[in-house]
C-alpha cells in the first residue's frame, strides 16, 4: 500500500488483511467512517482527536484551461473538504520520513 493514489477497494482489502475482518465488514467500516466525516462536516469543522480536522472549503468559479488544446472552460463553484493533520500525526510523519 505505497501508492500515491489508492482506491477505496484497495483500502478495504488492506484493512481486512491487517485486522482479519471480513471484506464486507471492512467495507462497512470504511463507508461508515466516510459517512460520519461527511455528516459532521456539514455543520462546520469536524475534529478527530489525535488524527486531524476536516473543514469545508468553498471554491469560487474560475476559468480553467485544457493543457493539450489550450481551450479555456469555466469551472463551476463547488465545495470540497480540507484535511489538516494533528500535531501528533505530523510529528510521526516527520520521524518516519524526516
Amino acid at each position: 500500500m505505497f501508492d500515491k493514489n489508492i482506491k477505496k477497494e484497495n483500502l478495504i482489502k488492506s484493512l481486512s488483511k491487517k485486522t482479519g475482518f471480513s471484506l464486507n465488514f471492512s467495507k462497512k467500516l470504511i463507508n461508515d467512517l466516510i459517512d460520519v466525516i461527511l455528516d459532521n462536516t456539514k455543520n462546520g469543522n469536524f475534529n478527530l482527536k489525535n488524527l486531524g480536522s476536516f473543514k469545508i472549503m468553498h471554491k469560487k468559479e474560475r476559468i480553467g484551461r485544457n493543457p493539450k488544446t489550450k481551450e479555456e472552460f469555466l469551472i463551476s463553484s463547488r465545495k470540497s473538504i480540507n484535511f489538516t493533520p494533528s500535531k501528533k500525526i505530523s510529528n510521526k510523519l516527520d520521524n518516519l520520513y524526516g
